[in-house]
């Protein structure tokens, strides 16, 4: 930590075991590892965002993958999976948000704290540049909701048997819900 006792994002290189952390409002915030479902949602993203990479203009990322940003109360964002159209950062976290990112509910987040903190962390995206946010709740008929810089309040729903999308962040990409299920 620094003399101010504020985190860096050379802080975070020095997680254990690399661990998942994000810096928020100056600490470093520890996440814990997912399970079986989410993890595999996921991943499922991810390779599905990798197929689209060249026509959507722009790098996939999975889970654990720190982006680097410059805001009051955050420094940093690491995603379930992300979509990203900036330069190349080679070794260190990519500079600014991510245009697209998938947070998707583990067993501990569920309740009103819950919600507050993934709503805070929503519109932290958003305030860093990012067009598209995914709520992804394995556990809901409402399994995705996407949640727009553009109209933030107002999410599109969509459920098994649909496909869901993140316009305008990866433009002409689609996935069905039910793969998140595989």
């Amino acid at each position: 930590m620094t003399a101010k006792n504020q985190a860096t994002i050379e802080d975070l290189s020095r997680i254990p075991d690399n661990g998942k952390a994000e810096i928020v409002n100056g600490k470093i915030k520890s996440t814990s590892p997912t399970g079986d479902m989410p993890g595999r949602a996921g991943g499922a993203i991810y390779v599905s965002l990798r197929g689209i990479e060249r026509q959507a203009g722009g790098r996939a990322y999975p889970d654990n993958v720190g982006f680097r940003v410059n805001l009051p109360n955050r420094k940093s964002f690491s995603p379930d999976a992300a979509f990203y159209v900036g330069k190349s950062s080679g070794m260190k976290f990519p500079e600014g948000a991510p245009v697209f990112a998938a947070e998707i509910r583990g067993e501990n987040d569920y309740g009103s704290d819950a919600e507050t903190g993934i709503e805070a962390k929503r519109k932290g995206y958003f305030a860093a540049g990012t067009l598209v946010v995914w709520d992804v709740d394995l556990l809901s008929e409402a399994v995705v909701k996407v949640y727009r810089a553009a109209d933030p309040g107002t999410p599109t729903v969509y459920r098994r048997g649909e496909m869901a999308e993140a316009e305008p962040a990866v433009p002409g990409w689609q996935m069905r819900v039910d793969k998140l299920f595989d």
